[in-house]
């Protein structure tokens, strides 16, 4: 149950995730009970702790930590405490344009998915924290990753066309994040260039590449990288000719990706290549 203590709601403005921004809600309440209302937006929301009772679409359904409430654009719905201790909630407010041409329809507003109430509660923490300087490549991708873990679960009519990228469109988003390594495109700018919306982007090129665009650009880095080090640059300034914040950043990457340091990797492949003279 939710700690004791007064009730609270914060509410956080992430500007630049979509045209409009993205408003952000982290709330406790015991006694309060909203009047049935309706969102212009999607509201997707994890309970953090304690219980609460939605009404929607006549029927009374209760959210626990480990589910997600997922309710639709215009749709009346009310809130409540379903326990004496209250409940504690995060959510986020999204547009129906996020989504692209196809918004997703959620027939059921409460699902158990410890694993997506986690990554949603994730991103949102992390865009809380940010705020405003959000905007940033990784961070809006965490949030469209976690949107897509539900839609891809639990929302229906999306077809299997909606859901894949060309090779020609994957090509082009690689390209234009391969040509500006150290200072790369965002994700509304990729989107521009291909003609689709930025999750439309971010699912297909998941989808077609196995992984986000953002983890695909860090790999895609460390293999500049690596053809520097061989080249004999120090691993210092590597890392800002290939676009990492500092050397710890490439160091982190470049272990995830191969397994040792820059610095391990230049002496081995110099070692290597002096012992071959």
């Amino acid at each position: 149950m939710p700690d004791g203590g007064e009730e609270r709601a914060v509410w956080t403005r992430v500007d630049g995730i979509w045209e409009t921004g993205i408003d952000l809600l982290s709330a406790r309440f015991v006694g309060h009970r909203y009047a049935p209302h309706l969102h212009d937006e999607y509201s997707i929301g994890v309970c953090t702790s304690g219980a609460e009772r939605i009404d929607y679409r006549g029927t009374s359904h209760i959210a626990v930590p480990g589910t997600v409430v997922l309710l639709e654009p215009g749709e009346p719905h009310t809130g409540e405490a379903a326990a004496s201790g209250g409940w504690a909630y995060d959510a986020a407010y999204v547009p129906p344009e996020l989504f692209g041409d196809g918004p997703p329809h959620f027939p059921e507003p409460v699902v158990t998915d410890p694993d997506a109430a986690r990554m949603l509660g994730a991103a949102y923490r992390a865009l809380m924290r940010c705020g405003a300087e959000a905007d940033s490549l990784e961070g809006e991708t965490r949030l469209l990753l976690a949107l897509d873990t539900v839609v891809c679960r639990y929302a229906v009519g999306v077809t299997a066309a909606e859901r894949r990228l060309g090779g020609r469109l994957v090509a082009a988003v690689m390209s234009s994040l391969g040509d500006r390594i150290v200072a790369p495109p965002s994700l509304a700018e990729i989107a521009d260039e291909v003609g689709l919306s930025r999750y439309q982007v971010l699912r297909a090129f998941r989808e077609a590449v196995g992984m986000p665009p953002y983890a695909w650009l860090a790999q895609h880095r460390v293999q500049r990288a690596r053809a520097l080090l061989l080249a004999g640059h120090r691993p210092a300034d590597v890392a800002g000719l290939v676009g990492f914040a500092d050397q710890a950043h490439l160091t982190r990457w470049f272990r995830r990706v191969l397994g040792v340091t820059p610095a391990v990797y230049r002496n081995s492949v110099q070692d290597t290549g002096r012992g071959g003279q």
